[in-house]
């Protein structure tokens, strides 16, 4: 079961691309919750995802509320500053959620209160506010996937022109 990848209220189109193609090269599914501060069929989201855009496996929601509504008992971690948890001291189950808020305000503590147990963060110096929303979700996604050893995802790299010895 693929690993769910939710960005609430993305602002930056170029951040909402690179997410895209991270999920198809990790054959994980990205859920947008609206509203986007840009539409989707803009060239700078496009040229971020580069040709893997149609690939990807993406649900829209109308707010949060719509996205708790259809995906009801999911297991969902949230990645936050403020969080208790390091995300790397938690295990990823299949087919579980990580959230991720909007690159100006992350996700809001109203709804943070309501899943304390289930934050994450990354560590970071202490005068640095926050990493690039997509760099964040590429840490943990792939912390997920090394827990799973990579199953699913190709090990081995290839040469294009020459062999390796």
């Amino acid at each position: 079961m693929a690993l769910n990848i939710v960005l609430l209220e993305p602002e930056i189109p170029s951040n909402t691309g690179n997410i895209g193609r991270t999920c198809v090269a990790a054959g994980a599914r990205l859920h947008l919750i609206e509203p986007l501060g840009f539409r989707l069929n803009e060239k700078s989201v496009k040229r971020a995802g580069m040709d893997y855009w149609d690939r990807l496996d993406v649900t829209r929601y109308v707010d949060y509320d719509d996205f708790v509504r259809k995906n009801p008992g999911a297991k969902i971690y949230m990645a936050t500053t403020k969080a208790h948890h390091v995300y790397t001291e938690v295990s990823y189950p299949d087919g579980c959620f990580i959230m991720f808020g909007k690159e100006s305000a992350g996700i809001p503590e109203e709804i943070l209160v309501e899943h304390e147990a289930d934050t994450i963060r990354i560590p970071m110096a202490g005068d640095i506010r926050s990493l690039n929303l997509a760099n964040s979700v590429a840490i943990v996604l792939y912390e997920a996937l090394r827990q799973r050893q990579f199953a699913g995802l190709e090990k081995e790299g290839q040469l294009h022109r020459l062999r390796w010895q």
